[in-house]
């Protein structure tokens, strides 16, 4: 029997594609070991505020998303992606000892703040070594294969991390130093199951932080710029949906089934959509994303119960397998393929500043006037994004 179109293309998809998405794989079960309980954990054993949440939370991604602006000029620069990339998943990985050993709220912020430096550094190399190694018909389908199997291990590492809240009766630190494992197996695969691509490994170094360099991200690119910031402010740190579920009275054991039934949808749906970029106007497929925000947003806010919670979650996940993919799709498009580790760093950049902000509005807004309006904030700025998506005639594929 023929193959269906969906096995074509991904039996078409290089093995390099496939080795990444497993190293993030295994990094997102380490990460979100920790991620999916670390709100609670700041909360009930260090006795840290839904604000201090926020800005921990807040300045920790945008290290990362910063960072990455400077890792990706670099790997430009030297023409090559992976060995930078290495160097992010190290940090990652070593950062996982320092949350099992954590006395208070300072540690937990060098902690989180080593780990993004690390996610920063290794994110926009990897994802122009993606774009570098798949054929360009295949680019959409690539990124979402590989936000696929980084998504799954987003919702493995919580699964886990239940599992061993009820054996360890809710030991939090031990938890935490079993993290340690998936993240040394993450960069151990990095190392010795990715190759370069050769073209890369000769290829012209260029300075990309010149004027005359970055005149070449055009108009295109700057629009995906905007609106991947106008995402962001729309869309605050997760910590506050493990935070909504426990106010409505999720046991603390199960704190970890909100990252679950987020990650479960974003992971079966990413690759879907992504796959889904490749042939429909990516303008119209960011303002589905938008809708399908606004009602979790909706669902969040007025949910009076736990378990609506997690329905509100779960779209939220649609939502981000809708989008994320489809983002970093529209930034490779636009680039320069000798600026491109440049391009996703930038972008990377803007969308880091726009989170510090909208995560220290989300704990602002928690703590001054509930938790609906945090969420009702957010609902806002998507419809704001919609407005600027539907008013403009700059991006990719628009109409």
């Amino acid at each position: 029997m023929a193959m269906t179109a969906p096995a074509r293309t991904l039996s078409q998809i290089p093995t390099g594609i496939w080795m990444l998405g497993f190293v993030s794989l295994l990094m997102d079960v380490s990460s979100e070991m920790i991620h999916s309980l670390l709100p609670v954990f700041m909360v009930t054993t260090l006795g840290a505020s839904a604000l201090a949440v926020g800005l921990i939370e807040g300045a920790a991604e945008a290290t990362a998303l910063v960072v990455k602006v400077f890792s990706g000029a670099l790997s430009d620069y030297l023409g090559k992606r992976k060995g930078l990339a290495v160097v992010g998943y190290a940090l990652g990985a070593l950062s996982k000892p320092l949350f099992a050993i954590a006395p208070g709220i300072g540690t937990v912020l060098g902690a989180r703040l080593v780990d993004r430096v690390g996610k920063g550094i290794r994110g926009a190399p990897r994802d122009a070594l993606v774009a570098d190694i798949v054929p360009t018909h295949l680019r959409g389908a690539a990124f979402g294969l590989r936000q696929a199997l980084d998504t799954v291990g987003a919702f493995l590492g919580p699964l886990i991390a239940i599992g061993l809240m009820l054996l360890w009766a809710n030991n939090f630190r031990a938890i935490f130093w079993v993290a340690v494992i998936p993240g040394a197996l993450s960069v151990a695969l990095l190392v010795f199951g990715v190759r370069e691509p050769e073209e890369r490994q000769g290829a012209r170094r260029v300075s990309p932080i010149k004027r005359t360099n970055l005149a070449r991200l055009n108009a295109a690119y700057w629009f995906v710029v905007i609106i991947g910031a106008f995402f962001t402010l729309a869309r605050f740190s997760e910590a506050f949906l493990v935070l909504r579920a426990q106010q409505l009275g999720l046991p603390l054991f199960l704190a970890p089934l909100v990252l679950v039934a987020m990650n479960l949808v974003y992971s079966l749906s990413a690759y879907p959509f992504g796959k889904l970029s490749d042939e429909l106007s990516h303008k119209k497929l960011l303002v589905w994303g938008l809708l399908v925000l606004i009602l979790a947003d909706i669902v969040l806010a007025t949910g009076s119960h736990w378990a609506v919670t997690l329905f509100g979650v779960a779209i939220w996940g649609l939502h981000m397998g809708m989008t994320q993919g489809l983002l970093a799709t529209m930034v490779a498009d636009a680039a320069p393929v000798e600026l491109r580790g440049t391009a996703f760093g930038v972008f990377n950049l803007a969308s880091g500043l726009a989170l510090l902000v909208a995560s220290a509005l989300a704990g602002w807004l928690w703590d001054r006037l509930g938790a609906e309006f945090t969420f009702y904030a957010g609902a806002a700025f998507s419809v704001a994004t919609m407005l600027l998506i539907l008013g403009s005639r700059k991006g990719s594929r628009g109409g």
